[in-house]
């Protein structure tokens, strides 16, 4: 464990009208204590899951890589600003990390292929191969295998995106490696019910009007899913 509480000073926000200050969990919640290496946040669309993994990452000091925006749509100046009003606790003090973001992984593996060309020894820390030469889901996992063995807090975004369901289970094999070895402390956003069945995770739900730790059995995701598997008719007549 690296990483032990985050505090939200909801308190201190500076509005209440704008993004990210306006999200309505992030306006009830005031603490999350993380007790496993392995946790999850689980919400539906726009409960800001993501809108906080951001935060925490940022206010972690961890490196943020991003395509540069080329139209903005609107101007707030307060997008990025969440990590200004949260406090983080750490149990020896802070670590290096990461954030994986779904949306942006494919170029960020040109980048990384680009750097390895340059210096193969850098192939080491993806998986030992050129990740554009891999399907999506193949070049995720390569990724996973290979960064994640460094000392560190990662923070992942929606990982299960490009994963198929036996992808997601071998995903979920490397994480456990990886947790055997203590050095890793993981916090991942998800929408899988696969991912969100790794035993002993913490789990954080974002369904209801504050952040509240629940059991993998009372997430709206696998209550969903098994629905749907027992009477998919359910869903078909409404």
């Amino acid at each position: 464990m690296h990483l032990v509480k985050v505090r939200i000073n909801r308190e201190s926000y500076p509005t209440d009208r704008l993004y990210p200050f306006n999200v309505p969990i992030l306006r009830e919640t005031s603490e999350l204590t993380f007790r496993k290496s392995v946790v999850f946040f689980v919400g539906e669309n726009g409960s800001g899951k993501s809108t906080l993994l951001d935060a925490i990452t940022r206010k972690c000091g961890i490196h943020i890589w991003d395509k540069p925006r080329r139209h903005l749509a609107h101007n707030n100046p307060y997008e990025t600003h969440l990590s200004d009003y949260i406090t983080a606790t750490w149990a020896n003090g802070s670590v290096p990390g990461s954030l994986f973001r779904a949306e942006t992984f494919r170029d960020f593996a040109d980048f990384l292929d680009d750097v390895a060309l340059c210096d193969p020894g850098r192939l080491k820390y993806h998986g030992g191969r050129i990740l554009n030469t891999l399907s999506h889901g193949e070049a995720i996992l390569s990724y996973f295998s290979g960064r994640y063995h460094i000392k560190g807090l990662y923070l992942l975004d929606e990982p299960e995106a490009a994963l198929s369901p036996a992808s997601q289970v071998k995903f979920l094999k490397i994480l456990r490696q990886l947790e055997a070895g203590g050095h890793a402390q993981f916090i991942m956003a998800t929408h899988s019910p696969i991912l969100l069945a790794y035993p002993g995770a913490q789990i954080f739900s974002f369904d209801s009007s504050r952040i509240e730790e629940v059991e993998y059995e009372d997430t709206m995701h696998y209550r969903l899913y098994k629905q749907f598997f027992t009477d998919r008719s359910v869903f078909l007549d409404a």
